[in-house]
Parts: C-alpha cells; structure tokens; sequence
C-alpha cells in the first residue's frame, strides 16, 4: 500500500512570529502516520530547515528555476535548494501558469532540473472551470502530464504529480470525490503507460482541501494525500488533515 503524503504550500505568506508558531503546532503534533512535509517561500528556507532538522518532517520550496546557474537575476536553482535539504519543489502550481506564462515545457525542465539534484518535484497539474465546463478536463490534464514524462524519461517515476482543479484552489468549492478520483484514475492510467513503476507513485489532491473532507477524499483508490493551501496556515486545521490521512 502506497503511504500517503500531506503537503503544506504555504503560498506567499508568512513572518518570523507566525512561521515558529505554525512550526511549533505541527512538531508538537508528532509523530505521524503519514509523510508530512512543508513547502515554505524562500526566505524562509533557513529557518524551516533549522527547525525541523531534528524531526521527521521535510521541507521544500515553492519553485525553482529550470538552470543551473548564471544570469538569471530573481531566479532560485535547484542546487542552491538542495544546500538548505529540501526535499521536495513545487513546480507548475496554477498560479504559476496563469500569472507567470509558465508552459508546460518550462514545468517538465524545472521537473528534470529538481531530480537532477535529488529534490523530488511536485509536479501540478489541472483544469480551470471553463475547460471542466467545456470537458476537456482529460484531455488538458493529460497533455500537461505527458510534457513531464516525455522530458524526465525513465525517470518519471520519481516525481509527485498533484492534481489541483483551478476552479478549487483557493475558492471554497472542492471536487467531489468522485471527480478528483476520476481525473486521478486517468493521470494513473497515463503513468502506466509510461512507467512500470506507475502503481508505487504519489499522487495527490490539492483545492481546498480541509479537516471536514480529508479523510473522505483520502479514502478514494487512486488519491495518496494532499497538497494543502489555505488550511496549511493554522495549525490545527493542518494537523487534522494529516491525521486523516494516516
């Protein structure tokens, strides 16, 4: 059985005060039944990574750049990532699609870029409410996947994908069930395809995910865990999704 993972994105916020108590609720929550980790904005690498060093939790980084070094000014690289441990990267969130013009083969580089330097890439992937409506979810999830596998090769196992409906992040509406099972069937499929390793990875949901749904949507066959927005933010409510998951 797949272990499940629960992933806070914290997205741009935080501070000094509020990072300390957000990471003093989770680690004194511990232990876990589930791999938890925390994806925090740049600045804040440092601190996360000094505060948990001591614990099982990880952390990651919210994006990266597709190159190594160089003339890049506000880039973040992957190696520079990796002298702080992080673990994982996002990397093609919605976000950064829609408002940074990010294409899919800029994700799968920034992806190949991550597993070079051992940081498992988070990779999103998803629909926005106009082409749900028009049912092209399939195919739009799927043509954003397949710019990854093609790129990573016979390294795609070794990535996350998350699947996040654009419709879902961030507005208070959550995919039923039965719909987020049904795209991650299909993303499923589309691994097998490409890699005998399909069944092993991790794939997860993320949009608007929270305490009163988690365990509902954690249940279904193909749903190993959650990349978590909003509710990564308060404690508690963090917390109680990762013990929906164990």
């Amino acid at each position: 059985m797949r272990r499940k993972l629960v992933v806070g994105n914290w997205k741009m916020h935080g501070s000094h005060k509020a990072n300390a108590e957000l990471l003093a609720g989770i680690t004194g929550a511990r232990p876990f039944g589930c791999d938890v980790a925390v994806c925090v904005p740049f600045p804040y690498l440092s601190e996360t990574a000094v505060t948990l060093a001591s614990t099982d939790l990880r952390w990651g980084a919210q994006d990266c750049s597709a190159h190594e070094q160089g003339a890049y000014t506000g880039e973040v690289s992957v190696p520079m990532l990796a002298e702080f441990g992080c673990r994982y990267v996002i990397v093609g969130h919605s976000e950064r699609r829609a408002y940074h013009g990010e294409s899919d083969q800029l994700v799968a580089d920034k992806a190949k870029a991550a597993l070079a330097r051992g940081v498992t890439p988070i990779v999103c992937v998803g629909e926005t409410l106009a082409e749900r409506e028009a049912g092209q979810t399939e195919a739009v999830v799927k043509r954003q996947l397949s710019a990854v596998i093609h790129t990573l090769a016979h390294c795609a196992s070794e990535m996350v994908v998350a699947y996040e409906p654009v419709w879902a992040i961030g507005t208070g509406k959550v995919a039923t069930p039965e719909q987020a099972q049904a795209v991650h069937a299909v993303l499923r499929a589309q691994l097998r395809a490409a890699t005998p390793q399909a069944d092993q990875m991790t794939l997860l949901y993320g949009g608007s995910v929270k305490p009163d749904n988690a365990a509902t949507l954690f249940a279904q066959a193909d749903i190993d865990g959650g990349l978590i927005g909003g509710a990564a933010l308060k404690a508690s409510d963090f917390v109680a999704i990762c013990r929906a998951a164990e």
